[in-house]
Parts: structure tokens; sequence; C-alpha cells
């Protein structure tokens, strides 16, 4: 069962600490993957929801606890030269990551091989899916 942080949030959306490195790894060293959010532009790598934020090394992006969400065209293409796992979604009900998970929009049915998207506090059946992304993914734990 994958838990994975939503962008390095444990215990509640920190949005002013969201995507930061540091704060990624202090989720990664918690022993959770985390979902971030990556740009490619200008020849670099970013993190950041709404923009390029924060500057990142690609070999950052390389660690196997991270799932990369491109936020941007570039930032698809230049993941896909990574050896890192990846996904592109906007509203998409469901989307295929790079390592054939499903990534799963909240409330929509979930499989055995589901990432379940999950927003606020709400508990789902774990045993229905692959794995969890959430603010308060140390609850699951």
């Amino acid at each position: 069962m994958f838990l994975i942080s939503h962008r390095g949030n444990l215990n509640g959306a920190e949005f002013d600490q969201e995507n930061k490195p540091e704060f990624i790894k202090s989720a990664l060293n918690y022993g959770f993957d985390v979902e971030v959010d990556v740009w490619f532009i200008d020849d670099n790598f970013y993190l950041g929801h709404d923009s390029p934020d924060y500057p990142i090394d690609h070999n950052f992006l390389k660690n196997k606890k991270l799932w990369c969400h491109a936020k941007n065209l570039d930032a698809l293409f230049e993941l896909n030269k990574l050896n890192c796992t990846y996904f592109w979604h906007q509203k998409d009900d469901y989307t295929l990551t790079s390592n054939n998970y499903i990534w799963t929009y909240p409330g929509k049915p979930l499989t055995k091989n589901s990432i379940a998207m999950i927003f606020g506090k709400k508990k789902i059946n774990i045993n229905r899916c692959a794995g969890l992304c959430s603010d308060y993914i140390a609850e699951y734990r």
C-alpha cells in the first residue's frame, strides 16, 4: 500500500509549505511517498502548484518515492526522459502513471491498481486500492 503525501502535507494542508524541497524531504524522512508538482521552464525543473516556485535539480526527481505531477507539457516531456514516476492530469477521472498505476480523482470508483486521491479527512476502504494520496496521509499509518 502506497501512502502518498500530497505536496509534502502529513496532517492537513500547509499551503505556504507545499512543494518546498525541505518540506518534501521531511515527508520522505517520515517514510511517506510524496506527490510533487513539477514544471520545466528554460531548461530547468521547478516545484510549485500554480507556478514554478522552487528550482530543483533533476536528480532530486529520480527518488523512487516521488510521484511527479507534470504541470506543463515541457515537464511531461522532460520527466519522460528521467528514470522517475510521473503523470499528467487536470480534471480527468483517471490517468495512468508511468509505473502503470491508475491515479484516480476523488470519489471515483477504485480498482486494486488505483491510487486514490482523497481531499479533506474523508476515510475510504484502503483494501480497494493500491495506494492513497492525501493531505492527511499520517492518519492512515
